[in-house]
């Protein structure tokens, strides 16, 4: 089931990443997968502040695509942001209205 916001679609897993604040996700890290806890914060690119996920750990950048794109979520780590394919920073502006408070 995918839900559509602002004109993107949203998938039931990153809708529930942004209202708990956190999600679990299995990459691939060192050859080995891994489930890394990845957790959502609102960042600034420029004059936009947006939602992305976050974690601290070095994950290959093609992993950090692949996880993204199944999210079709911005996600950041020590060696890189990355957005799903086509969008941009603004895509992703309005979801700061969905996260809680304490984020």
């Amino acid at each position: 089931m995918i839900l559509i916001v602002v004109g993107m679609e949203l998938t039931i897993n990153a809708r529930q990443a942004i209202s708990h604040g956190s999600i679990k996700i299995r990459v691939k890290r060192s050859g080995m997968y891994q489930q890394l806890t990845f957790f959502v914060r609102k960042a600034q690119m420029g004059n936009v502040d947006f939602v992305e996920l976050f974690t601290d750990r070095i994950v290959d950048t093609s992993e950090l695509l692949k996880v993204s794109e199944e999210l079709g979520l911005p996600i950041e780590a020590p060696n890189g942001k990355v957005f799903p394919k086509g969008t941009s920073a603004q895509d992703f502006s309005e979801l700061c209205s969905m996260l809680p408070a304490k984020i």
